[in-house]
């Protein structure tokens, strides 16, 4: 198991920039994947982006080349630096982590932290 705790959230500015983290309760070299993951009220859950164990890196359509994900192994954290932030980037983001049991798949959250992009 793992627990996911992430911060930095907020309110900005359009054309400003934020650093979410999310700190893990493991060694997440253990981890197989992590990401970030946002919903706006009334809208499913969307992917932002995600990281595997082996450094692979996939984005959203809509955040690419804005956002940046990463890790810091010997702080157990990562990271999901935003730059250009636009309005439609409004949600609650969440921390995901997902650790393989038997070859089964098992999700784990965080609590989310706002992000509101506004003048």
């Amino acid at each position: 198991q793992v627990r996911l705790v992430e911060s930095g959230g907020g309110l900005v500015q359009p054309g400003g920039s934020l650093r979410l983290s999310c700190a893990a309760s493991r060694n997440i070299f253990s981890i197989n994947a992590m990401g970030w993951y946002r919903q706006d009220p009334g809208k499913e859950r969307e992917l932002v982006a995600r990281i595997t164990s082996g450094g692979s890196t996939n984005y959203a359509d809509s955040v690419k080349g804005r956002f940046t994900i990463s890790t810091d192994n010997a702080r157990n954290t990562m990271y999901l630096q935003m730059n250009s932030l636009k309005p439609e980037d409004t949600a609650v983001y969440y921390c995901n982590a997902v650790l393989y049991y038997s070859g089964v798949p098992n999700d784990y959250w965080g609590q989310g932290t706002q992000v509101t992009v506004s003048s």
